[in-house]
């Protein structure tokens, strides 16, 4: 029988660095920081170099930029909310966020923006945190004119623009008609963003602060953020989008002088989170722990099984199912988890090495951060390279497989 530790064979965690070491020698991906562990034990892989052409390597503290696996993050400021009952789960946001009240829906979601009936009623606290108000980023709909309206209002950041800030932000939104009645779809992205201006206006303070000194500061996470100080600068490498077509390396956001060297003026709950595998995997054991960390409360139990169970009747989930299972030509296979929780994936069915009940998400600049009640397992990998190519994908699929296949108990 194979030695382990804590769980894990020796021989798997071997193969899990051969397989990582793979993926890093084929030139596709410059480096990576993984990081696995079963209760409080970890085992760290930090592989290649910062840069595409060499210089530093990669090291345990160095800092990502999570794109949507800030979601997780981001959406435990609002359970706070919820905790303490100054959110309510079916009220509806309009005293908060007047720019979302009476709004218009598209008749059909190809059709025109100003082709639209009124919405059946309000958009609610429960619509926001389970991406069901009604817009959202759906690449099942590219080249409509209400996505070709949201890419040019400037409310999505897809080439590094910088979104601006709050109030502006949301008078754009407000302009736009929603693609869907609230409350009837799974919607992408969006809502994630209208919640961290949500619970600012709640609390009074800018989102990031009421986010650290409740959740990021609790849990020790100090080089997690919206961006990276001056001083810890030369701990982020480039954000690389390789050409789709060809492979070859394009610079999507340098470090120095980059959209996270100073402080972004809309704190992006949806995709603006910079963090390290450490920061990370102390937030996953917290939920693991159902809320508490190191004897200190974060979020009550029912919060957590609320956050990481699925939420989404077959109706509302059926844009989901239509992305991951219809378009991984698109997701390059991401997303196949069957639910969602709130600012998460649930697993609700098996359909590779994973449990049921598997929960976490993903991101565009090539990260996956993952907890797994069942094996009390944390997986972390974050990477530079973005989704523009298949081969963060891979890199990630073959993480989650090798981790499995070395659990040894």
């Amino acid at each position: 029988m194979a030695q382990s530790t804590n769980g894990f064979s020796k021989s798997g965690l071997s193969r899990l660095h051969d397989v990582l070491a793979r993926h890093v020698d084929s030139g596709k991906i410059p480096g990576l920081v993984a990081l696995v562990g079963r209760g409080e034990e970890t085992h760290v892989e930090a592989l290649g170099t910062m840069r595409h052409e060499g210089g530093a390597p990669m090291r345990r503290d160095t800092i990502f930029r999570l794109a949507s696996t800030s979601k997780p993050i981001a959406m435990s400021a609002a359970m706070v909310l919820l905790d303490e009952c100054r959110l309510r789960l079916d009220d509806p946001v309009d005293q908060w966020l007047p720019e979302l009240a009476d709004r218009q829906v598209l008749k059909r979601v190809d059709g025109p923006v100003d082709d639209t009936v009124p919405a059946r009623r309000p958009i609610t606290v429960r619509d926001l945190m389970t991406s069901t108000f009604g817009l959202g980023i759906d690449l099942t709909a590219l080249g409509t004119p209400i996505m070709n309206a949201v890419f040019e209002s400037g409310v999505f950041s897809q080439g590094g623009t910088p979104l601006p800030e709050p109030d502006e932000w949301m008078r754009r939104l407000g302009g736009l008609p929603l693609m869907q009645q609230p409350g009837e779809r799974w919607q992408y992205h969006l809502s994630h963003d209208v919640l961290g201006v949500l619970v600012a206006r709640v609390t009074g303070r800018p989102f990031e602060t009421f986010l650290r000194e409740r959740v990021l500061d609790p849990l020790g996470m100090r080089d997690t953020g919206f961006h990276v100080p001056a001083d810890k600068i030369d701990r982020l490498p480039p954000s690389y989008a390789p050409d789709a077509r060809t492979g070859e390396f394009t610079v999507w956001d340098e470090a120095a002088g980059g959209q996270y060297a100073s402080p972004p003026a809309f704190q992006a709950g949806g995709g603006g989170i910079v963090s390290t595998v450490d920061d990370y995997h102390a937030y996953l054991r917290m939920l693991l722990n159902q809320g508490k960390h190191r004897g200190e409360r974060i979020l009550s139990r029912p919060a957590v099984q609320l956050m990481t169970t699925n939420c989404l009747t077959p109706e509302q989930q059926a844009a989901r199912t239509a992305l991951a299972r219809d378009n991984v030509h698109v997701s390059f296979g991401q997303g196949q988890q069957g639910g969602w929780g709130f600012g998460m994936a649930v697993r609700t069915y098996r359909g590779d090495y994973a449990p049921i009940g598997q929960f976490g998400w993903d991101g565009g600049t090539g990260t996956t951060a993952y907890a797994d009640p069942e094996n009390q397992l944390t997986g972390i990998l974050f990477t530079q390279v973005g989704l523009s190519v298949p081969d963060p994908a891979r890199l990630i699929h073959d993480f989650w497989t090798t981790l499995y296949q070395a659990i040894d108990d």
